[in-house]
């Protein structure tokens, strides 16, 4: 029966597509994100699901689709770049069979994010975009937030979700990661959706899967999720009313919350404060040192998979205490191919220098393009306009969730990121198209919303009847 329900939506809206091609991107984001091929026992996982949805959306967006105000951005150039400069490290690594694995979706995320923007050249495509984004993997996130609940807390390494693999977004640290980064983008559907306008279904349904999202670092007890919670809490302070309240509030969530959460999960989080008695977190700094002088040596990197031929050894410290006595003991412990365990030691070791280099900059500078919005919508009255500022803010959060958690997940790939990273490019060329102007820094950041839209139509950037409310 679940076969039949997984391949009846995918082949219906394939099926659809072929009269609105546009849905093919989105069949693809949903295939990309919930793998349904893997959840399948035979129908969908006799079939190359993803190499079809890959190639009816470029081919379908190539023969069918309008390409009325598609251009090609500097930061899809810098895609590109990264995308050819793996490819040659891929050539030439340390561990080539291993590289040629990860390689074979690697280049599939970047030639899609590189492609993304192309395709969401209106405002109801970028949001249909964020609609399946946060929908797909919602389903992954209810599922593990139900289980959460229903095993008191989950565990590290034993909450399963609808794929029993630790690969990719069902890894629980990634997971963590993305189902927190998805929060803000849950919000902005909420407040401005139009697709499904807001309401209160809408809105109950947005506060259920956004705590759904809050319990997965719960149920996978990962360090990382608590940490990017604490960021999103962090950054919410800029966009909420009463300030004092909201602090207030986020004093006492941990206190009421503190009692009802299982001993293992505060028992693994202490091992934050005192990472020399946790041999995961002691292995990961030598790793992370051991990357440092790899790169010192191969300043072009060792191609995917290098942390392989690592050896690292490690100094831990167990604190005993009884009475007024205090007693520290150490010992040592000694591993070989520990994975890098963040995203930026993984571009370092893997992509060199340069290769993080490319890396920084397209992340950083979606940071600043998104700023750059919203403080040139942030005085505009137009409704379109305040979406989009709302939007930019909400892809700035989940792209600072991702950055911080990165640090301590090695997803310096993960291809959900970079379809954030193809929404923002594409929200920022909806921005320069609708206001006329080269850059959403440029000049005349505080013209009125009407003279904006006419000199966009004076300079034939009409927009498409698909884009209007």
């Amino acid at each position: 029966m679940l076969d039949l329900a997984l391949a009846g939506f995918l082949f219906g809206l394939l099926a659809i597509g072929l009269r609105r091609p546009f849905l093919w991107v989105l069949a693809y984001l949903y295939v990309d994100i919930l793998t349904p091929q893997k959840i399948s026992y035979f129908l969908l996982a006799s079939l190359p699901v993803s190499l079809i949805v890959f190639v009816l959306a470029f081919g379908g967006w190539l023969a069918m689709d309008d390409k009325t105000g598609s251009r090609f951005s500097w930061r899809q150039g810098v895609i590109l770049a990264l995308l050819v400069y793996c490819g040659v490290t891929t050539l030439t690594a340390d561990f080539p069979v291993e590289a040629a694995e990860k390689w074979a979706w690697v280049w599939k995320a970047l030639v899609f994010a590189l492609f993304l923007p192309l395709a969401l050249r209106t405002r109801l495509r970028i949001e249909a975009a964020v609609l399946f984004m946060v929908l797909t993997a919602g389903a992954i996130v209810i599922d593990g937030g139900i289980k959460t609940i229903a095993s008191g807390g989950g565990g590290y390494g034993e909450l399963v979700t609808l794929v029993a693999e630790n690969a990719g977004l069902y890894e629980g640290s990634t997971l963590s990661t993305v189902a927190v980064a998805t929060i803000p983008l849950i919000a902005w559907l909420a407040r401005h959706g139009t697709i499904f306008p807001p309401s209160r279904a809408v809105t109950l349904f947005a506060v259920a899967l956004g705590f759904a999202c809050a319990l997965i670092p719960i149920g996978t007890q990962t360090r990382t999720g608590l940490i990017c919670l604490v960021i999103l809490a962090v950054l919410s302070l800029r966009s909420v009313k009463r300030r004092m309240l909201y602090i207030a509030l986020m004093a006492a969530v941990p206190v009421i919350a503190l009692p009802f959460l299982p001993e293992s999960y505060t028992a693994r989080m202490s091992t934050i404060e005192n990472h020399s008695a946790d041999q995961s977190a002691s292995t990961r700094v030598a790793v992370w040192k051991w990357t440092i002088g790899y790169a010192l040596d191969h300043p072009l990197g060792g191609g995917f998979d290098a942390y392989r031929g690592n050896r690292v050894t490690v100094v831990l410290q167990d604190v005993a205490t009884s009475g007024n006595q205090t007693s520290v003991t150490q010992r040592v412990a000694q591993d070989k191919s520990r994975a890098y365990h963040s995203a930026y030691f993984e571009m370092l070791g893997e992509q060199g220098w340069p290769g993080l280099a490319m890396w920084l900059t397209l992340q950083l500078s979606g940071l600043v393009q998104l700023e750059l919005i919203q403080r040139r919508l942030r005085r505009s009255e137009d409704r379109r306009d305040r979406q989009d500022r709302a939007l930019a803010q909400a892809l700035q959060a989940g792209h600072c969730v991702y950055l911080f958690g990165a640090l301590f997940v090695g997803i310096a790939f993960q291809p959900f990121m970079f379809m954030l990273i193809g929404l923002q490019i594409a929200l920022v060329e909806q921005v320069r198209r609708r206001h006329g102007g080269p850059d959403p820094a440029s000049a005349g950041a505080h013209t009125p919303a009407g003279a904006n839209r006419a000199t966009g139509l004076r300079n034939g950037l009409r927009l498409p009847q698909e884009a209007r409310p």
